[in-house]
């Protein structure tokens, strides 16, 4: 019996994700605690998909692709909503979907041509740092939370500090304090970037000798 990939347990959570995305979305522009909470829920949901995903077995080329493109798409989508209420920092919001997306495709495209099981397999060889990031599932979750906080508690923010702690609202001292993680994550993603640029180049290289190789021997 053919198996039904959609419907394995991790996709269904995937479709969930984007399914309390699109309702943030809808309450963005007028209901931003409710916006916040299903961010933020399909953001936790994200945690969950992978464990699943090993536990019944039900790892699939379809889930590992929605995983990353519900990341990248819901992310996006909050950053176009601060270009619009924080228009003086738009072009550090542009940067951040721009790098976020260029990267993580690139990165997603090259380990797939290079034979990679997952854009979470990195080489022993490759950059130290990449390695540490990708198989420290505390380092990643740490990393990945801090970063949406630090774009939902922005936006929260700009409608109200929330409830005052130490003389500052815990809105705004949460996006403080996951800030510094924030640009970290984005100087990761530089980094993998530079990676899937250079394994490219590695497959090109390679390429390009062996048809070098051919052409000497037939000629």
């Amino acid at each position: 019996m053919t198996e039904n990939i959609y419907l394995f347990v991790p996709n269904i959570i995937d479709y969930a994700r984007v399914v309390f995305a699109f309702i943030s979305f809808y309450y963005m522009p007028f209901d931003p605690t409710k916006a916040s909470i299903c961010y933020l829920l399909s953001g936790f949901l994200d945690a969950f998909d992978g464990h699943f995903a090993r536990m019944f077995n039900q790892c699939s080329k379809l889930g590992a692709m929605l995983d990353q493109l519900i990341d990248r798409i819901t992310t996006m989508c909050l950053c176009a909503t601060l270009c619009h209420l924080y228009p003086s920092y738009m072009l550090f919001f542009q940067f951040a979907m721009a790098l976020d997306i260029f990267s993580h495709w690139m990165h997603l495209q090259s380990s797939a041509q290079k034979g990679n099981s997952s854009h979470k397999n990195i080489d022993l060889s490759a950059n130290p740092i990449l390695r540490h990031y990708y198989h420290n599932k505390i380092i990643l979750f740490t990393m990945c939370a801090a970063n949406e906080l630090f774009f939902c508690m922005l936006y929260l923010n700009y409608f109200t500090g929330g409830p005052v702690v130490l003389g500052i609202g815990i809105w705004k001292l949460l996006c403080i304090l996951c800030a510094p993680l924030a640009i970290i994550k984005m100087g990761i993603s530089i980094l993998q970037l530079g990676a899937a640029m250079e394994n490219y180049a590695i497959m090109d290289r390679e390429d390009r000798a062996r048809v070098a190789a051919n052409e000497k021997k037939i000629g």
